[in-house]
């Protein structure tokens, strides 16, 4: 399997294939012609209430990786994501500024079978 993840907000390129956003939400100030996705799955990302939940801090990261693989096991979106991945590039698509700490991340993790553990963690 083939997958990346990258912002929104960065440049388009070929070696992308298939772009994938992961978010609930649409990304402030990007038109959909600018982001050019294949597909947007918004189904895929946190709920909400564990979104708010670990809003992006440090100190709740493990928490959260643990309440999102938790949601993404009964996810019907997965055996998507992974057929895409079979058959080439999977660029999961995200708008949070953070690299190291968001759930685009988690995902590409739980897609690849990698456990928590084996997930860097971020120190507060």
């Amino acid at each position: 399997m083939h997958i990346a993840i990258k912002r929104i907000y960065d440049p388009v390129t070929k070696a992308d294939g298939k772009r994938v956003l992961v978010d609930r939400l649409w990304p402030r100030g990007i038109s959909k012609e600018r982001a050019h996705l294949d597909l947007w799955l918004k189904e895929i990302a946190p709920s909400t209430e564990l979104r708010k939940e670990f809003c992006h801090k440090a100190e709740y990261w493990l928490a959260f990786q643990h309440g999102y693989y938790q949601e993404l096991k009964d996810n019907p979106h997965i055996s998507e994501l992974r057929e895409i991945a079979k058959h080439g590039q999977l660029t999961l698509i995200y708008a949070a500024k953070d690299p190291e700490l968001n759930h685009a991340l988690v995902l590409e993790n739980y897609l690849l079978g990698k456990e928590i553990k084996e997930i860097k963690e971020i120190k507060a």
